[in-house]
């Protein structure tokens, strides 16, 4: 592990932080330490080899001028793979992987890859999902608003867009976490629930994240609540690839988003965000 800092401590077990470093070890011993393009987007994979190839072969060489790098972090092997099956699609596409020793969730896998692109050099990271619901040609739109020093995270809104797909229970659970986390951060969200997402790589270390899934919420509210500038932009949401959901079923899940973004919520009215985020205000206000 040369050439990587220990992770971010806070709020995280010890093994949690064992599992965190054997996969960033994976990556090194792949790769060596990391080096990346200025934005790098990462991307999340579990019993996804059927569809990430096409997902890598949509990232441009290069966007709004910037040069571009991919790491996609395997959450484990998937029951119904072969070992090894998504690393492989990722080398044979020329893109960087690392491959977590156990499976913990999309949160997890998400924690890595930021700490990855943080140490590569990222300037900007960008999350885009392994399904392929994601057009990776939407990314300039929401780079754009960060790049002009109007916010710090951009993430898409599928309410500003448009969606191909229709699930009744999980659109109203969308709009009704819209609502209550509008309502508790008092900044206007429209879809919390987004997997594309553009934001400033150092927001991502200031952040605590430690919910091993449930993390779009987690990152949002805990951006808003601690003082970055968090905006949306139009995108779509595509149907996936191939393959199905990872995600639980709808209620279990709406219970456990709800969970998080309340958790996340009273985190960040403790006196640590309270001082980040008037720290952050005071800067922004001495531009």
């Amino acid at each position: 592990m040369h050439g990587i800092p220990p992770a971010l401590p806070r709020g995280l077990s010890a093994d949690d932080l064992a599992i965190d470093d054997a996969t960033v070890a994976d990556f090194v011993a792949r790769h060596g330490a990391p080096t990346f393009e200025p934005v790098t987007i990462v991307i999340p994979s579990y019993g996804e080899a059927a569809n990430i190839e096409k997902v890598l072969s949509e990232i441009p060489e290069e966007i709004l001028g910037m040069g571009t790098s991919a790491v996609v972090v395997v959450d484990g092997r998937h029951p119904d793979e072969a070992e090894g099956a998504t690393a492989a699609r990722v080398e044979g596409s020329g893109q960087f992987v690392a491959v977590a020793p156990v499976n913990r969730g999309q949160g997890a896998a998400l924690r890595v890859a930021y700490r990855l692109a943080r140490e590569g050099g990222a300037r900007f990271i960008v999350s885009l999902d392994a399904d392929g619901q994601y057009d990776a040609a939407e990314i300039p739109r929401l780079l754009e608003p960060i790049l002009a020093g109007e916010a710090d995270f951009v993430s898409g809104s599928r309410r500003l867009g448009s969606t191909e797909h229709y699930d009744a229970i999980r659109n109203v659970g969308v709009d009704v976490y819209a609502v209550v986390i509008s309502v508790l951060t008092r900044h206007k969200i429209t879809d919390p629930a987004n997997g594309l997402r553009a934001m400033r790589a150092e927001l991502t270390a200031d952040v605590p994240l430690t919910e091993p899934q449930y993390q779009a919420s987690e990152l949002e509210v805990g951006a808003i609540m601690r003082g970055w500038r968090v905006t949306e932009r139009a995108n779509t949401m595509r149907r996936r690839g191939s393959g199905k959901s990872k995600k639980q079923h709808n209620i279990f899940y709406a219970l456990q988003f709800g969970r998080v973004v309340t958790k996340t919520w009273w985190r960040g009215l403790g006196r640590e965000a309270r001082r980040a985020r008037r720290a952050r205000r005071a800067q922004l206000a001495g531009r």
